[in-house]
């Protein structure tokens, strides 16, 4: 009986090693991403109740930071270039992603080749994306000076030095890097539907495009959400790629509540007004996730 017990013992040691062991391990990143991240959000929604300035200044300052956030022209113009730029470059890397994703679905013999082509720009960070982009839509040294060299005299594309279009430039640079990360997205969801519907619907006489309408379509409606998702969480808290590619500039024309934020934390020391942006992008990105969660949870429940 003894022994009995002891080898009980050792089994039940072993046991609890065994399933507190992944806790033990993962203790530690938690505690990181508790503090440097959930902290630092709370710390930041603090700050923007302040009158920090150049410096945190923990004296109870009410609202009077987000009185000041909405009476900024610039956070106005910085909204509206938001809107712009969310919208476009949602619809657009949805669409192109959608249609690459199909064309790739037909069973191309480049298929190997082509995928990552098209998935490499995500790899690339924001700030070599943006400085490469700079390069090629610069009047004096890209597209335009090419065409000019090459005899098209005539030719003008100066989006990047224009205030009314230099917006669409950052459009162009960001479609171009998500486009291909959405394609997978919806490549995967296409390769995961059940070829025996697909059939099915041939056999009944639809037409390709009716199926593609009517059932393929539908079908992908989670991997649209998700690629909204990603997106709208990307477009929102877009910096880097601004800042590397036209600076916020010209003028204000791209600015964006990100470089907002930024512009008035280090530059302009107003550390409670640029708080105060950031809680509000924080309301932005929340607005979209927590239904997405919401929404997750409860057919998972289901």
């Amino acid at each position: 009986m003894p022994v009995v017990t002891a080898r009980r013992q050792r089994r039940s040691f072993a046991d609890g090693i065994r399933d507190g062991l992944p806790k033990l391990v993962l203790a530690p990143s938690f505690a990181i991403i508790l503090v440097f991240v959930y902290g630092f959000i709370l710390w930041t929604v603090y700050l923007s109740f302040t009158t920090s300035k150049m410096m945190p200044i923990y004296k109870w300052g009410g609202f009077d930071a987000y009185y000041r956030l909405w009476s900024q022209p610039n956070w106005y113009v910085a909204m509206e270039n938001l809107a712009i730029f969310g919208v476009l470059y949602i619809g657009i890397c949805i669409a192109l992603g959608l249609g690459i994703a199909i064309l790739m679905d037909q069973r191309i013999r480049a298929e190997g080749i082509l995928r990552p082509i098209f998935l490499y720009p995500m790899a690339l960070s924001f700030v070599v994306t943006g400085t490469a982009w700079k390069w090629f839509l610069n009047p004096g040294l890209g597209l335009e000076n090419t065409m000019h060299n090459l005899g098209w005299t005539s030719f003008k594309f100066d989006w990047l030095v224009n205030p009314k279009m230099a917006i669409y430039t950052i459009v162009i640079a960001g479609v171009w890097q998500a486009s291909g990360f959405v394609m997978a997205m919806f490549l995967a969801g296409l390769r995961g539907i059940d070829g025996e519907i697909i059939k099915a619907a041939q056999i009944d006489g639809a037409s390709t495009v009716a199926i593609y309408r009517r059932i393929i379509i539908p079908l992908l409606r989670p991997i649209f959400l998700s690629a909204f998702i990603v997106l709208a969480h990307m477009a929102i808290k877009s910096y880097d790629l601004v800042i590397a590619l036209t600076g916020g500039g010209p003028g204000n024309a791209t600015e964006l509540p990100s470089t907002f934020m930024y512009s008035y934390t280090f530059n302009r020391n107003q550390m409670n007004v640029g708080s105060a942006s950031a809680v509000m992008m924080l309301m932005g990105i929340s607005a979209i996730i927590i239904p997405y969660l919401y929404s997750e949870l409860r057919e998972k429940n289901r």
